[in-house]
């Protein structure tokens, strides 16, 4: 990922906070000379070595798997809140558009995990998840043993430490302050999640500032 310096994100807390924030990731391999794209959502380990590790779990058929059996390094993408900037918003002139978005990608080498090390990592999932509902969580053992196995076989799971994260917080931060607070205004009026999550880390800039 192309990152200027002055979008680069080097706090792994920022980054990891992403990553738990926007669990559904796109994992990138290689598959018999051809790039695929998968999308599936992830566990994360923050305190798994030095940087952290990733567990998922695919669909046994998707030839992906066959990839990723500890010798051959992934990628996965984590897009987080993005919007568009109209450059009226500027209070300097001579502006243009531009797209304000944050990005982590994580850099590894996925390898099988057994049964037992799966089944920990779809409670992991499920519960991390529900915790997030208004309502009694969910557990895998509301299911009948027979039948949870069973699905368990049509699944494989998979860990990732990491070996490398990159964040990119594209954030006006090559802008004046004014400027900023100025589009932090505006998509504060607008609304929506989106909108709402980047003027919140716009405003994060400002602080630091």
């Amino acid at each position: 990922m192309y990152i200027p310096g002055h979008f680069k994100q080097y706090d792994l807390k920022a980054m990891h906070d992403l990553i738990e924030t926007q669990a559904l990731a796109t994992l990138i391999t290689e598959v018999t000379g051809q790039l695929q794209a998968t999308p599936m959502p992830v566990v994360l380990d923050r305190n798994h070595g030095s940087q952290g590790r990733l567990r998922f779990h695919l669909a046994r058929p998707n030839p992906t798997c066959g990839m990723l059996n500890g010798t051959h390094e992934a990628l996965m993408i984590f897009s987080g809140p993005q919007c568009y900037i109209s450059p009226d918003w500027y209070q300097t002139e001579q502006r243009v558009p531009t797209w304000a978005y944050a990005a982590v990608h994580v850099y590894g080498t996925p390898a099988p995990m057994d049964d037992t090390a799966l089944c920990r990592q779809l409670e992991d999932l499920s519960a991390t998840q529900e915790a997030k509902l208004p309502k009694a969580p969910w557990t895998p053992a509301k299911l009948p043993e027979e039948r949870y196995a069973k699905m368990r076989r049509a699944i494989a799971g998979f860990e990732m430490p990491i070996d490398r994260i990159e964040g990119k917080w594209k954030m006006d931060q090559n802008r004046q302050a004014v400027d900023r607070e100025a589009v932090i205004a505006e998509l504060t009026k607008l609304g929506g999640d989106n909108r709402l999550a980047v003027a919140m880390m716009m405003d994060g800039v400002n602080k630091r500032e």
